[in-house]
């Protein structure tokens, strides 16, 4: 029933969404189509709603809270990799909020943050703006052909929505920088990526230089690479391994991190000045 309720769903959505498009630009299905995809609608929703009640009851009968249960429920139905989709979406809007009252997010006082947005910055600014320029020229180019307002709505709707996820991606990053503190080192990539490191497992922090990575994230054995515009310049050799947590929720264990700093001596001397100061205080 459980497998039924997920495909049920995934169907039933883009069905939805493209009848409302359709109606929304004016177009007029046939009215027993219209009918067919809302009875669809009605019995997905039915069907998710028994099957949650029922993941629901399982666990409260197993001794969860109602909270736990409903949380239990609610990842149980849904499969993890969209609810990480569904989480980069959250975070980078929290991001916005973050971003525009010039705070940071995750760094702790006495933490210190290592930026390592500046060498994708050009290419992300230019990739906003060709989206501006692109929904300007889209706009007056269906005025000319005289296309229907509706038309033209849907397509900014989209085009703006667009914009906005670009600059809540730039957000993320510019606002969830690395952080080194006293107990951990916590490595980011935006909203997709983060690993947190207890100082008892890093062994060493090495400079290194690497200007062909592919892939944002990149896990090869036991190594996991966190690299920005293909480059990487710090490598965390650890004396055990860590869980990292994959961008979709694939999860891997990992001996050596590999990522990028603007500024590598910055984060090799916060490193050893947060290493430093248990021993200053204890003399």
């Amino acid at each position: 029933m459980l497998r039924t309720a997920r495909a049920a769903l995934f169907a039933a959505v883009p069905a939805e969404l493209l009848l409302v498009v359709l109606l929304v630009a004016g177009v007029r299905p046939p009215a027993p189509l219209v009918a067919a995809v809302e009875i669809l609608v009605v019995a997905v929703l039915l069907l998710e709603l028994v099957t949650v009640l029922g993941l629901y009851t399982r666990e409260r009968r197993s001794g969860s809270s109602r909270r736990a249960a409903v949380r239990a429920a609610w990842e149980t139905l849904v499969p993890v990799q969209v609810r990480r989709i569904m989480g980069f979406d959250a975070k980078g809007m929290m991001s916005l909020l973050l971003w525009l009252a010039r705070r940071r997010h995750g760094v702790p006082p006495g933490a210190v943050p290592v930026p390592y947005f500046g060498a994708q910055a050009p290419a992300l600014v230019v990739f906003v703006g060709a989206m501006v320029v692109e929904l300007v020229v889209v706009e007056i180019v269906l005025r000319s052909l005289g296309a229907p307002l509706a038309v033209r709505a849907v397509l900014l709707a989209l085009d703006g929505y667009s914009i906005l996820l670009a600059l809540a991606i730039i957000a993320s990053c510019v606002t969830r920088p690395h952080v080194i503190s006293d107990a951990e080192v916590r490595i980011r990539s935006g909203a997709f990526f983060d690993l947190r490191i207890p100082r008892s497992q890093i062994a060493a922090v090495r400079r290194i230089r690497a200007y062909d990575e592919k892939g944002t994230v990149r896990v090869d054995g036991d190594t996991v690479t966190i690299a920005v515009s293909s480059q990487a310049n710090l490598r965390l050799e650890l004396t055990s391994p860590v869980t990292a947590v994959r961008p979709l929720g694939a999860t891997c264990e990992v001996g050596t991190v590999r990522c990028f700093a603007d500024d590598p001596e910055r984060f090799l001397d916060a490193f050893e000045r947060q290493a430093a100061r248990p021993r200053d205080r204890a003399d």
